[in-house]
């Protein structure tokens, strides 16, 4: 019988990519989500049956038990960039990540492998790198051959970094950025699946990896990289930080006072806080060299799926392509 690995947010950006690529190494696929019936686009990542949602609540203990139950391997995929409901920092990514690994431990799962994010530091005044922190040592103490990815900012087809700039530059002749001299390593989605796969499958050796692209670039120079893929022209602004506070203090206070019908998707103070540090990984870390894996340039990847923003979407190569033969 084939072997089965549980995935815990295996419907999320990454998440859906490592269940792709466990599907096609022939194993079972269970995929743990709060709402199933929003991720049955999974299924036809395998055979029929092969790859399941079924529901789970992290932050309840039978509820992860019952989903990882006959599992070999787990992988935990969970997090979140801004606290909604009961889905805070401190009970998904620390509690949630112990909860997993715990119940990992008691019931024998052979291999875990957990994402968590280049900044993680117990020391932080951020809760988001605060909490990733805490989730990484809840982890290992529970599950100390487990395999602990550190991705920086990570692209892709789904992502909410290139596609969320991207969609701004429709609204005007400005692209306000908050932090735009901060550095990131972007990382493309599918070398952090990769990455994922070797752990679950004991290919890699346990520890933490930190996990970026091949280029490291400012945060303005990632917009401006990206106004040339969609080929548009905006005036990039940076928004200094004493400003980008008092409004990211305002959008927060519209949010308590809103009782959260106002998530404020826009700018925490928390996102704030680690806006000020560069995210690319430390000199000394473990990365894709251990792995064997060469990552994905944004080069490669960006014209894929943000040709939508175009003026004329498709249609502009499609132009493109006809002035060249003119000439």
């Amino acid at each position: 019988m084939s072997k089965l690995v549980t995935i815990y947010g295996g419907s999320g950006f990454v998440g859906r990519y490592i269940a792709r690529r466990m599907a096609n190494e022939g194993w079972r696929v269970r995929v743990a989500v709060r709402r199933p019936n929003e991720a049955m686009f999974v299924k036809p990542y395998g055979v029929v049956g092969q790859v399941e949602p079924i529901l789970c609540n992290i932050r309840d203990d039978a509820s992860v038990a019952a989903v990882m139950h006959g599992a070999d391997a787990v992988v935990n995929c969970v997090g979140v960039l801004n606290e909604l409901g009961k889905n805070e920092f401190d009970s998904v990514q620390a509690e949630g990540a112990e909860r997993i690994a715990r119940i990992a431990a008691e019931q024998g799962v052979a291999r875990m492998v957990h994402i968590s994010a280049i900044g993680a530091d117990a020391a932080s005044s951020s809760e988001y790198s605060r909490t990733k922190a805490q989730g990484e040592a809840g982890v290992l103490a529970h599950m100390p051959d487990a395999m602990v990815l550190r991705p920086s900012i990570i692209f892709g087809t789904e992502d909410q970094f290139f596609n969320r700039f991207a969609g701004m530059t429709r609204l005007g002749p400005f692209l306000p950025l908050v932090g735009a001299e901060t550095r990131f390593q972007p990382v493309y989605v599918d070398d952090v699946a990769k990455a994922a796969v070797q752990g679950v499958l004991g290919q890699a050796e346990a520890g933490t990896y930190e996990l970026g692209g091949p280029e490291v670039k400012s945060f303005r120079a990632l917009m401006q990289q990206m106004l040339g893929v969609i080929y548009r022209r905006r005036v990039i602004i940076g928004i200094p930080f004493w400003a980008a506070r008092i409004m990211a203090g305002v959008l927060d206070i519209v949010k308590f006072v809103s009782f959260q019908l106002f998530p404020n998707p826009i700018l925490t103070r928390d996102q704030l806080k680690n806006l000020r540090r560069d995210n690319v990984v430390s000199e000394d870390a473990k990365g894709f060299g251990v792995l064997g894996i060469e990552p994905a340039t944004l080069e490669s990847i960006l014209p894929d799926y943000l040709w939508k923003f175009r003026p004329s979407g498709q249609y502009d190569e499609i132009q493109k392509s006809a002035d060249n033969l003119r000439t």
